[in-house]
């Protein structure tokens, strides 16, 4: 059958199931094509470089502490006794001379005007052996009485001398006791602490205010005594406030302890703020960020995930002109997932820093936007 003679509907039917037929072939070709092109796509890695750089080499530590004043004076009564008064709060501002707290009086003033009566009576005992002792000194001149007798009340004056001595000395210490019941500072500052209340019966010498001199502020923190040795080289050490996330302050070491904590074998540091802010309050909390060279000739600091191994042989993924090729490297120490380069690397060299596992020397590779080659 010709194709001639065959109806339009005929031709139609044979046409479509070309037009089918074609269409298929279409699919298998392109998709045949896409697979190809896929594997090579996959073939070129996608990787996230680093370059290096030998500022890397600093260590980074950072040590929790708390805002303290230079010089604190932690005050209590010379004398004990039941807290009356408070005259401050928290953060209060005082004056040299300000009175801080009140204990009651009146006991010590009861023994004050013991002592006032025994100082009355001593005195009065002294006339007495002052004027025996001149009457029978007379007498002995006279020869009236024996020189035994005179010594006798020679002996009664300087006893009765010393009585009233110690009566006095005695009204003194006490008369001190009545004005040691009223607390006051011996500079200006800014109250602390407070550790006791209205109320409370203290005990001579019991802290009850903590003051602290405002005018030069310092960071205390604590330092492991492994760390301690690599203070004295600190490059920088810069202070950030958790009150203050916006503010960083640069400071000094000014005292290392001599002696670690018995419990948790750490030292007292003290770091001075070269910047004495307004703002910086005693008791904020703040962070000290202490840079310190390393002690070794270390040539970078790189992360954990940029290092491969081979055969022992530890080494890293150099990228250049499109292609990664393997390099041996030394390490030093460890930490913060960072590894410390000694050997084996150069300023300016791109490495692999995730995903080196998967590459193979001379392979090509496609650098994550924003690295750098």
């Amino acid at each position: 059958m010709s194709v001639f003679n065959l109806s339009k509907k005929q031709i139609y039917r044979v046409l479509a199931v070309l037009a089918v037929f074609c269409s298929i072939l279409a699919v298998f070709f392109y998709k045949d094509r896409f697979k190809e092109t896929a594997l090579i796509e996959d073939d070129t890695p996608l990787v996230r470089t680093m370059i290096v750089d030998n500022t890397d080499s600093i260590k980074h530590y950072s040590y929790s502490g708390e805002v303290r004043g230079r010089r604190e004076s932690q005050l209590a009564f010379q004398v004990g006794g039941k807290i009356i008064k408070r005259h401050v709060e928290l953060g209060s501002i005082v004056k040299q001379g300000q009175i801080l707290m009140e204990i009651d009086p009146q006991d010590i003033i009861e023994t004050v005007n013991s002592h006032i009566a025994q100082v009355a009576s001593a005195k009065s005992q002294l006339q007495l052996a002052t004027n025996n002792l001149n009457r029978y000194r007379q007498l002995c001149e006279q020869d009236v009485i024996s020189r035994a007798q005179l010594d006798r009340y020679q002996s009664a004056y300087e006893v009765a001398q010393a009585g009233h001595q110690q009566a006095n000395a005695q009204y003194v210490q006490v008369s001190n006791q009545l004005k040691y019941s009223s607390l006051h500072t011996d500079r200006s500052g800014v109250i602390s602490g407070i550790s006791a209340e209205v109320g409370q019966v203290v005990g001579s010498g019991q802290i009850v205010v903590t003051l602290v001199e405002d005018k030069e502020l310092e960071i205390e923190i604590y330092v492991p005594e492994n760390r301690i040795g690599e203070l004295k080289n600190a490059s920088q050490i810069k202070i950030v406030f958790w009150a203050l996330p916006d503010l960083k302050v640069s400071g000094k070491i000014r005292e290392i302890a001599p002696i670690a904590d018995t419990i948790s074998r750490t030292y007292k540091v003290r770091v001075s703020l070269l910047n004495q802010l307004p703002e910086i309050k005693p008791g904020m909390t703040a962070t000290a960020e202490i840079s310190v060279p390393d002690d070794q000739a270390v040539i970078a600091s790189i992360p954990l995930s940029a290092l491969y191994q081979t055969d022992e042989t530890p080494g890293v993924w150099i990228v250049k002109d499109g292609k990664v090729r393997f390099k041996t490297i030394k390490t030093g120490s460890f930490g913060n997932n960072r590894v410390q380069v000694i050997a084996g690397l150069k300023t300016g060299e791109v490495i692999v820093t995730a995903g080196v596992h998967k590459l193979r020397e001379g392979q090509k590779v496609k650098v994550m936007e924003g690295d750098k080659t």
